[in-house]
């Protein structure tokens, strides 16, 4: 389809129902023309993390009256819509199916094109809904379930130079900060309290030293630093060492992203030198700070998204789709939900970094 046309995305991959619509201009820019995300954050607290089941059935709840404020807000009904993308993994499946399944139901009753939409791709080109940040870039794609460097070519085209191979930088936030007995979400309370704390106060570790490659791992300082949060009860102890643990977080990463880029910068001239840092934990002020100081020393531009397209939303969802149905990839109505689904299909075939049976992150 050429543009411009506008695109109907929805999003319940864990524990918010957003839905947004999204314009796509005959220059291949986008504009987000309305998003919407309910929280559940309310629903989730009490049990200190998120739970599939109470996130379907909110998901059940919310998915139409969220849809029909994005395009109220927007100033459209479905008649102006020209494809409806929703995600269809990787993330809890049970709340997948249900945005998934509601998209189908309006493509088939509306005779809509179905996009279905890998929530990491979403993520991988969030930064492009308000900026021109041009194909291809090297991207840090960094959230509460995932956790990987990616050369990204384009929608449906990204080659993974390295990934978790255990718990992701977000896992490590949330769950140090539970430890801290830090309110959930645990990632935000951490960094506030990390404020003006001493980040030498704690030593922690510094996984993967000598190996080779761009891959991180975070088990070994989360196990550390939950150790260390058991024997702390002094305010001032409490903040010292959450300054340790984002100060880890963002040292390991800047690690491995500077490794990337060497490797990147071998591959590409000069203007294609460009840095993507996205998802929920590039709302770190910390973390973002010491990638763009990093990329900057290594001749990259920087981009991320504004901070309300970091965390999970569905305008990231709709611009996949969009970008996806301008180049007429389109799905039918036996799009599946997955719980897992790799970014780079090849590489999790041929070097997978979790095995069946094995707990880790969705990469």
């Amino acid at each position: 389809m050429t543009p411009p046309f506008l695109v109907l995305g929805l999003e319940t991959s864990c524990d918010e129902t957003a839905a947004a619509v999204v314009r796509l201009g005959v220059d291949g820019r986008a504009s987000v023309v309305s998003s919407v995300v309910a929280s559940q954050i309310a629903a989730h607290a009490p049990y200190g993390g998120v739970v599939p089941e109470v996130a379907a059935r909110a998901h059940v709840e919310l998915i139409e009256p969220v849809a029909r404020q994005a395009l109220a807000e927007a100033g459209v009904t479905l008649d102006d819509i020209s494809g409806v993308a929703a995600t269809a993994g990787p993330g809890l499946v049970g709340a997948v199916m249900v945005g998934l399944s509601f998209a189908k139901a309006l493509s088939l009753a509306r005779g809509l094109p179905l996009i279905a939409v890998n929530h990491l791709e979403g993520h991988a080109i969030s930064a492009r809904l308000e900026a021109d940040v041009p194909y291809p870039f090297l991207l840090l794609l960094v959230s509460g379930g995932h956790c990987q460097l990616l050369e990204v070519a384009g929608v449906g085209a990204c080659t993974r130079l390295g990934s978790t191979i255990d718990d992701a930088a977000g896992e490590a936030f949330d769950k140090i900060a539970k430890s801290l007995g830090l309110p959930y979400p645990g990632g935000p309370a951490l960094e506030r309290l990390a404020e003006g704390g001493d980040i030498d106060r704690f030593p922690l570790p510094r996984a993967l030293l000598g190996r080779d490659g761009c891959d991180f791992s975070f088990s070994g300082l989360k196990t550390a630093a939950a150790r260390l949060a058991e024997g702390v009860t002094d305010q001032t102890d409490r903040r010292d060492l959450a300054a340790a643990v984002q100060n880890a977080i963002a040292r390991q990463l800047a690690e491995r992203t500077q490794r990337a880029m060497a490797a990147y910068a071998a591959q590409h001239s000069v203007q294609h030198k460009r840095f993507v840092v996205a998802g929920g934990v590039a709302a770190n002020r910390t973390v973002r700070a010491r990638l763009e100081a990093l990329a900057t020393s290594n001749g990259f531009s920087f981009a991320a998204p504004p901070l309300k397209y970091c965390t999970d939303n569905a305008a990231m969802i709709a611009l996949a789709g969009a970008e996806r149905l301008a180049a007429g990839m389109i799905d039918g109505l036996d799009a599946v939900a997955r719980p897992r689904w790799p970014l780079d299909q090849a590489a999790a075939l041929a070097n997978p970094t979790h095995v069946p049976g094995r707990k880790g992150a969705k990469a």
